[in-house]
């Protein structure tokens, strides 16, 4: 395997040195763009498109062909591995998600298996091939799924949740069975990431969205051991390069030392943490992907710039290890030419920064 002709993103995250900072976003292929819409229309509902892997590798492309992105970033949902425990995912129009299935029973968390990513989640699979030779060795292509706790979160309330007191009350008061979902999770997003890895990710990211939710102890003990042990179980080379992993626990500031040492190569971060004090505080254990607000694409285009200048000057000196991203998913609706104001500003700015 060759490394893509832009190969910057993999290059920082290996905290080599890059031509420019690297950016991608989190939801780059979503509802603010128009060509998406239109694609979503036409596959019927959301899971459709999911489940095409030909209607997922166009919409995986759109935001390509519009920005001067450094990274595409397959486009699925992190609840396919639940789904594929045989859950029952839906989508209710306006609600989200939900589970027809969800774990309330003490038998269905036994029962609970780990998916064979092959046959049940074929069309991922098969997505990423797609994607892999549609992208035409450009730039790199990430693999993500969900983390243990965050898929738990849902496969217990059944749904997103404002407390999420069923999946806290199962935490505290049968610990075994929360262990028992987590640790049988953490063997399917194994196997799920590796997956993607065989068929063409070159890199990929965990994303940790309601761990941010827990207190310190709690957070080490259902969070970050599980990712700790799919860190350890992946893919670390394929065809003589090394595939580097990121992980983004939203709200996860405040235990940045800790998630550097699980062994992943980069820490995702929020926008509630100054990204010049994360870099001083884990050193040059990890590369740092983020951090601006998505609400500042709502802002103008000179302050779209201004906002990201300042999260450039606070990552600092150095040609390497930053992965400019926003500190979680573009907003839906974010007005598509901002994006550009922000790509252009990166790139521009960072280049002008390693010149100094």
């Amino acid at each position: 395997m060759t490394r893509p002709r832009n190969d910057n993103f993999l290059r920082a995250l290996l905290k080599e040195p890059t031509d420019f900072t690297p950016v991608w976003l989190m939801r780059q292929a979503g509802r603010y763009l128009p060509e998406y819409c239109e694609t979503r229309k036409r596959a019927g509902s959301f899971l459709q498109l999911c489940k095409s892997p030909a209607m997922a590798c166009e919409v995986t492309l759109q935001p390509l062909a519009r920005y001067n992105l450094d990274a595409a970033i397959l486009f699925s949902d992190i609840l396919t591995v639940p789904d594929a425990m045989g859950l029952g995912l839906y989508f209710s129009e306006g609600e989200g998600p939900k589970f027809e299935r969800p774990l309330r029973e003490e038998w269905a968390i036994r029962d609970l298996t780990v998916p064979d990513p092959y046959n049940h989640l074929r069309y991922v699979v098969d997505a990423v091939a797609e994607i892999r030779r549609a992208l035409d060795n450009s730039v790199p292509l990430i693999g993500f799924s969900g983390s243990p706790y965050t898929l738990a979160c849902y496969m217990v309330e059944g749904a997103s949740s404002s407390d999420y007191r069923r999946v806290k009350t199962m935490l505290y008061d049968r610990p075994d069975l929360m262990h028992h979902i987590l640790s049988v999770t953490a063997d399917a997003v194994i196997a799920y990431l590796n997956a993607q890895i065989e068929s063409g990710a070159q890199a990929v990211m965990i994303f940790d969205s309601w761990g941010g939710g827990l207190s310190a102890a709690a957070y080490q003990e259902f969070s970050l051991h599980y990712m700790q042990r799919i860190v350890a179980g992946l893919i670390k080379e394929k065809d003589g390069e090394r595939i580097p992993s990121i992980v983004f626990t939203k709200g996860g500031g405040l235990w940045l030392e800790s998630i550097a040492d699980i062994g992943c190569d980069a820490i995702g971060l929020d926008w509630t943490i100054d990204i010049g004090e994360a870099r001083w505080r884990v050193g040059d254990k990890v590369a740092l992907q983020g951090n601006l607000d998505p609400n500042v694409l709502f802002a103008s285009p000179d302050r779209i710039a201004a906002e990201t200048r300042k999260v450039l000057d606070s990552y600092g000196s150095g040609d390497t290890g930053h992965v400019f991203n926003l500190g979680h998913g573009i907003s839906q609706f974010t007005v598509p030419e901002r994006v550009t104001a922000l790509v252009d500003t990166v790139h521009d700015y960072s280049r002008i920064q390693r010149k100094k």
